[in-house]
């Protein structure tokens, strides 16, 4: 079983879709995949902060499970634990949204395998190659393996590390208390980058994997994991653009990307035949 999470509302659920899709299509093993996805309703911060409808959970779940009928998909309501945990933190406004601290809660929730890896992904992902490249690397004595961030590499420190994919070795991180730490400090204390300034201060011991197992600004042959964060583009004039995968015209016209389009293409036709005639 690969165990799969997601933290997010609908806002992102373009990401979630095309990010399932290209996990299956590109994995070659019948293992099943075991999706979860951490949401909440958080409308005392912002009216659009709820969680994810249902028609699009089984609209999820019913993709998945044509891959695989052994595909699972479980959509977890997580406010109780974020009011418990950082309601009224100094991080309640990080850089994206409150749902980025979501995966910190991963071990106070009983549906999450301790004893198991735990691979987080961020909604703004797609899968070049198979996930068992990056899912079977040997996490023995690591919490978790994650590769570095492509500016905070340069700007921060050499190994300053992008949190948008981590491999979790659960027993590891919390036999060392790891989610845990990394609570207290955003409650202690208000970061720039939030969770993933939080995650590394409570580090014991981490793998840091090469940068295609999340390349933030180009795709090579051997890429694994495209991750489509914000990026900085020196022409016509230097800007930062946040193109996601989901604006299929941007990133066949700005990125000149046509290797996704089997994924994108599928993309497109569940979410155009999902809407009302």
């Amino acid at each position: 079983m690969v165990n799969v999470l997601f933290c997010g509302n609908d806002g992102v659920f373009d990401g979630f879709l095309t990010c399932a899709l290209s996990l299956m299509k590109r994995t070659k093993s019948d293992e099943p995949f075991s999706f979860r996805i951490f949401t909440m309703e958080l409308p005392r911060l912002n009216p659009k902060y709820t969680g994810v409808p249902e028609e699009h959970i089984e609209l999820l779940r019913k993709t998945v499970q044509k891959y695989n009928p052994e595909n699972t998909l479980k959509v977890i309501d997580v406010t109780a634990l974020y009011e418990q945990e950082f309601a009224y933190c100094p991080n309640e406004g990080a850089y994206c949204s409150p749902y980025t601290l979501l995966r910190l809660l991963a071990d106070l929730v009983d549906d999450i395998p301790k004893d198991d890896k735990l691979l987080y992904l961020d909604a703004d992902i797609l899968f070049q190659r198979d996930v068992h490249l990056l899912y079977d690397i040997d996490l023995e004595g690591y919490e978790y393996a994650a590769a570095r961030d492509h500016y905070g590499k340069y700007l921060l420190y050499p190994n300053y590390v992008n949190a948008g994919v981590l491999l979790f070795n659960m027993a590891q991180s919390i036999k060392n208390g790891l989610f845990e730490k990394a609570r207290r400090e955003l409650r202690r204390k208000k970061f720039l980058f939030a969770d993933q300034t939080a995650l590394i201060h409570a580090t014991t011991k981490k793998k840091l994997l090469p940068q295609r197992f999340n390349d933030q600004k180009f795709l090579h042959p051997h890429t694994v994991v495209r991750h489509f964060s914000k990026r900085l583009f020196y022409t016509p004039y230097p800007h930062t653009e946040n193109i996601k995968q989901w604006q299929v015209d941007k990133v066949h016209n700005v990125f000149g990307y046509y290797e996704f389009d089997d994924i994108l293409n599928e993309y497109l036709t569940i979410m155009t035949k999902s809407k009302p005639e």
